[in-house]
């Protein structure tokens, strides 16, 4: 995670990482959410969870941001948040797969900007996000699936159809 960061970019498939994002908010960061585009409802969800500004995938910030945390597993992406960072920036993939990145000119990199990956949270990560998690107002919204119905549920997070988690149930 990115600790210093005034300002952070998510790059988010609908809805995940929603608690990070409130998290990020209580701390006292401004979280600039992007989604889909068009996807107004995740939008909308970010925005109601902390976010100052919300826009699609396909849209620059207001203002350019310290840092990027890339959820989505979109390799294209990145040259994206590499274009929204300052100078010095940071631009984090944060997922254990990710499509292959693009080509994209040196410029995006000039300004000392780094592109990190981190697949994988530590115990003391945990640990500390859990201690975070009752005092910053991190509520879960979950969607329920029966196991045969995961297809379905699949379906609704592709499409944008799913706020929260999803859950499959026995």
């Amino acid at each position: 995670m990115v600790k210093s960061a005034d300002t952070s970019l998510k790059r988010r498939r609908a809805s995940a990482d929603a608690s990070r994002t409130v998290e990020a908010a209580w701390q006292g960061r401004r979280v600039y959410a992007f989604t889909r585009g068009g996807d107004t409802a995740a939008q909308a969800f970010a925005r109601s969870l902390g976010a100052v500004w919300a826009g699609g995938s396909d849209e620059m910030p207001p203002e350019r941001l310290d840092a990027a945390i890339i959820f989505a597993p979109v390799g294209a992406l990145v040259p994206l948040a590499l274009k929204a960072v300052k100078k010095g920036g940071r631009v984090v993939c944060g997922g254990i797969h990710m499509s292959d990145i693009p080509s994209f000119p040196y410029s995006l990199l000039w300004e000392e900007r780094h592109v990190v990956s981190v697949a994988n949270l530590t115990r003391a990560d945990a640990r500390e996000f859990l201690d975070i998690v009752p005092r910053a107002g991190v509520k879960t919204e979950v969607t329920r699936y029966p196991l045969d119905a995961a297809n379905d549920a699949l379906s609704d997070l592709r499409e944008g159809r799913l706020q929260g988690a999803a859950v499959l149930t026995p």
